[in-house]
C-alpha cells in the first residue's frame, strides 16, 4: 500500500527526509542547525520541514540506533506522535545520556520518522472488562527467565 506524505521545505538548510534502502520503515530526518546538546540534558532540534501526512496516519518520531549506540543520544519521547492534522514545523527533542557533550551538526541525521495507521475508535464506558489469563498482572509480572 502507498500513499503520499507531501513535504514542505520551509528552511533553506532543510532536507527532504531519506529513506536509505528502498524498504526501509523510518525515513532519517535531518538537522538544519548546528547545537550543543550537554551531558545529561536535552534540546529541541529543527528540521525546517513541514509535512501533509496521509488520512488516518501519524507520523512516529524514533531515535536513530547508531546515536544511541555510540554517542547515548536518543528521542526523549520517543516515539513522538505527530498527529494528522499538524502542520507546524517538525522537530525533535534529543537527549544526551552520555557522559560527554555532543554536537548536532547541520544536515546530521538525528531521528527517523515512521508514518503508521491509526485506528479511530469509539469509546464506550462500562464496568466490566473480559478476563484474560493474564489479568490485571503488569510491570514485570511474566518474570525475567
Amino acid at each position: 500500500m502507498e500513499a503520499e506524505l507531501k513535504i514542505k521545505l520551509i528552511h533553506n538548510e532543510a532536507k527532504l527526509p531519506y529513506r536509505a534502502n528502498e524498504v526501509d520503515a523510518g525515513l532519517d530526518l535531518f538537522s538544519i542547525e548546528d547545537k550543543v546538546i550537554k551531558a545529561g540534558e536535552a534540546e529541541l532540534i529543527r528540521t525546517g520541514i513541514q509535512i501533509e501526512l496521509p488520512e488516518r496516519t501519524e507520523a512516529q518520531v524514533r531515535p536513530r540506533s547508531g546515536l544511541a549506540l555510540k554517542h547515548s543520544i536518543t528521542v526523549l519521547n520517543s516515539p513522538g506522535t505527530i498527529d494528522e492534522g499538524y502542520r507546524g514545523e517538525i522537530k525533535v527533542i534529543l537527549i544526551n545520556h552520555g557522559k560527554d557533550d555532543f554536537k548536532v551538526e547541520k544536515h546530521m541525521r538525528i531521528a527517523q520518522m515512521v508514518i503508521a495507521p491509526v485506528l479511530q475508535v469509539k469509546l464506550t464506558e462500562t464496568e466490566v472488562l473480559s478476563n484474560t489469563s493474564r489479568g490485571i498482572g503488569g510491570f514485570g509480572s511474566s518474570g525475567s527467565k
